[in-house]
């Protein structure tokens, strides 16, 4: 397991952020990170989590990537309630949906990810490819990246 999946299993390093969104100080994060506020699929309860922004497409869609992969918790809620409440930069609790990106869509927003962010695709690619590619041979995928769960946040007004 590399450090930087080793990281993002770090429950109380990947929950340290939310404090900062909790405090008001999200914008510090600056635009690459979102707070996004979901409900739990079997609990009902609140749920909050920080995800890095992969794409801006427009003014109101906001790209995430499922880092650790569809097991991710945070992914499977919003599968289950898309409503969810964003917080990015200034902009605190705008309403929006989630909606899953199809194989092929998510391999594209992944291969764009890589040419426009070359250094921090380096990363992720690692982090991503340690499960994706395990998964894609075992389910006879030949492209590992179509198996990445990428979600689509759009803002509601």
């Amino acid at each position: 397991m590399t450090l930087a999946s080793r990281l993002l299993h770090t429950r109380s390093l990947v929950r340290a952020p939310i404090w900062l969104y909790r405090a008001g100080l999200g914008f510090v994060l600056g635009p690459r990170f979102l707070l996004m506020r979901h409900r739990g699929r079997v609990s009902g309860e609140p749920r909050s989590v920080v995800l890095e922004v992969t794409d801006r497409p427009a003014a109101d869609r906001i790209i995430v990537v499922a880092g650790t992969g569809p097991k991710a918790q945070w992914y499977r809620n919003v599968l289950v309630e898309p409503r969810v409440l964003v917080s990015t930069g200034f902009r605190r609790d705008a309403r929006a949906r989630a909606r899953a990106l199809t194989p092929d869509d998510a391999a594209a927003v992944l291969q764009r990810y890589a040419s426009e962010h070359p250094r921090a695709w380096s990363a992720l690619r690692r982090v991503l490819s340690e499960w994706a590619e395990p998964l894609a041979a075992a389910t006879g995928e030949r492209r590992w990246e179509r198996v990445v769960p990428v979600v689509e946040l759009r803002l509601l007004g």
